[in-house]
């Protein structure tokens, strides 16, 4: 039986591969992530390569660089923890309330709102409709939060498949019988196509993600038998590369939809609107239908993992509140911030993320080589600090200050949106100049150099004479 896990040495199967990056994902496969690239594609159209390529760097590429670190460093509390206890404890925190609360949690059922919007009969209010179904939406993911049980693993087993067939579907539609042409590409992406959607990519939230799942990953690769930090490695990499795949097909297939909608519905702000209306135009009000309802269970299962995983997260860091009430919290401050809308959603994100991924970016670069990195360890904090810095007063600019003097007007690389690049490396070589000077002093000068001031310092002359006896005897040696 181990010969079907194991290859010896540590090293995983064929099979155990794909079981592994097919459980990853399903982890990163969340309804709310396909609203993204219709978007995406309808607003580069003709500069859609370009910008897809920058979202997928961003979007499937960091996630997967992610889980490859948190398998050489732990968890992302270890990761964050070299930059400094309090720092981890404050990072971690904000990561998973922005998988949560404030972003992710309440998008679902904006997202599935949206997906079902198009369907209230004629006449019903859709203030009073949003609240009805966030009321439902949100009751309903406290409660199976409480008791996910079969009911929650049934959901994701066939929701899951049927959304990717319902996408293959509308894809192949798209390909086969477009319904429109892509126009000019629009801002922010008429200037630097790739840049833009490697921003663009920070709203899958994914390498937050990343952060918070990747140990999952590596748990699992572990109880399939692999051992070793190399074989570990190389699992947790083979199935990032795996779901990387299945991630990158899907999100340049619906990208594609989007590019055909270009001259069909130009003005489009969500992608949510976009995947209805093309289902509308291909297949008429069933295809409205199937879709709201695949989104709909797929949104709410994505919504009870994510009350679940936050309220256990803070319920081990604060144990003094029962489970329930943290799931609760929750569940009900979601509720009140999807009530926003899923476009006030988004562009409430844009900052938020813009302040947040770039230090988790170099979080994740420098837990690649935390080996080295931890030589000179001073450099974790400068260099997330100057990231951090930059970052919050970028976005902090663009918030306040309208009239384009902002600080990344300045920075090199800011007009792309990384700004935050030099002072990265520029905290990068201040903390380890700051280790090997530390490490220098405390080691004190080379032992040739303190032989060479021993000698100066008792006799100036040189070293001293032989015993008289010596010389003694090297005469009557010289005699003989």
């Amino acid at each position: 039986m181990g010969s079907q896990t194991n290859q010896g040495g540590g090293r995983l199967s064929k099979g155990s591969y794909l079981v592994l990056g097919g459980m990853l994902f399903s982890m990163f496969f969340g309804a709310g992530n396909l609203i993204l690239p219709p978007l995406v594609g309808l607003q580069a159209g003709t500069a859609y390569l370009p910008a897809m390529a920058g979202f997928l760097a961003a979007g499937i590429g960091l996630p997967v660089l992610a889980i490859v670190a948190l398998a050489q460093c732990g968890s992302a509390r270890a990761l964050a923890g070299r930059v400094g206890s309090r720092f981890a404890a404050a990072f971690v925190a904000l990561v998973y309330l922005t998988i949560g609360p404030f972003l992710a949690i309440p998008r679902t059922a904006s997202t599935a709102f949206a997906m079902a919007k198009p369907l209230l009969p004629y006449g019903i209010d859709p203030a009073a409709a949003t609240v009805a179904f966030s009321l439902a939406f949100f009751g309903v993911a406290f409660l199976l939060a409480l008791h996910p049980g079969a009911l929650n693993r049934v959901m994701g087993r066939f929701s899951a498949p049927l959304l990717i067939a319902l996408i293959v579907v509308v894809v192949a539609s798209a390909v086969f019988a477009p319904v429109g042409a892509p126009a000019s590409p629009v801002p922010p992406y008429d200037g630097n196509a790739l840049s833009e959607g490697f921003i663009a990519g920070y709203q899958t939230t994914d390498l937050l993600a990343a952060l918070c799942f990747g140990i999952v990953v590596t748990v699992n690769a572990k109880a399939l038998g692999a051992r070793g930090p190399k074989p570990l490695t190389l699992a947790v990499s083979v199935a990032g590369v795996i779901a990387g795949v299945l991630m990158g097909v899907v999100y340049c297939g619906i990208g594609i939809v989007g590019v055909q909608m270009g001259t069909v519905s130009p003005g489009a702000t969500n992608g949510a609107e976009l995947l209805s209306v093309a289902c509308q135009m291909h297949f008429g009000p069933a295809g409205a239908v199937l879709v709201a309802a695949i989104f709909l269970l797929a949104c709410l299962n994505v919504c009870i993992a994510l009350v679940s995983c936050c309220a256990e997260y803070f319920y081990e860091t604060l144990p003094r509140f029962p489970l329930a009430a943290w799931a609760a919290v929750f569940a009900g401050s979601s509720c009140l911030v999807s009530l926003l809308g899923l476009d006030a959603i988004l562009a409430f994100s844009v900052p938020l993320l813009n302040a947040l991924y770039p230090p988790a970016i170099v979080l994740v670069l420098m837990g690649l080589f935390a080996k080295q990195v931890d030589r000179v360890p001073k450099a974790w904090a400068w260099t997330v600090g100057f990231t951090g810095a930059a970052s919050v007063l970028v976005v902090a600019g663009d918030l306040f200050f309208a009239d384009g003097q902002t600080l990344a007007a300045v920075l090199p690389f800011g007009s792309l949106g990384f700004g935050w690049v030099v002072p990265a490396l520029a905290g990068a070589a201040i903390g380890a100049a700051i280790s090997l000077a530390k490490r220098a002093s405390a080691e004190g000068p080379p032992a040739d150099a303190r032989a060479s001031a021993d000698r100066t310092d008792d006799d100036p002359a040189g070293p001293p004479a032989p015993p008289p006896k010596a010389r003694r005897a090297r005469f009557a040696d010289k005699d003989r």
